[in-house]
């Protein structure tokens, strides 16, 4: 997807799971599609950030939750 965001007023969220880590997958809801990043990069100026659209977050949370164990190849 090739969609410029602004992630300045992100609002970034993690797993309660991850114990307060700070190597987690944090997710942001950002003008219509998720951004994605590694906490371990917070306040890297050029971390990476993976945006991906709504629909295929919503395919892939999904396949996760149902169990899906192919996901990645």
């Amino acid at each position: 997807m090739n969609k410029k965001v602004d992630l300045t007023n992100a609002v970034w969220a993690k797993s309660e799971m991850s114990n307060g880590g700070d190597n987690c997958l944090e997710v942001a809801f950002v003008d219509g599609v998720v951004a994605l990043r590694d906490s371990v990069d917070v306040g890297d100026p050029d971390a990476k950030v993976l945006i991906v659209s709504r629909t295929d977050y919503d395919f892939f949370t999904q396949s996760v939750r149902a169990g899906q164990s192919n996901l990645l190849p």
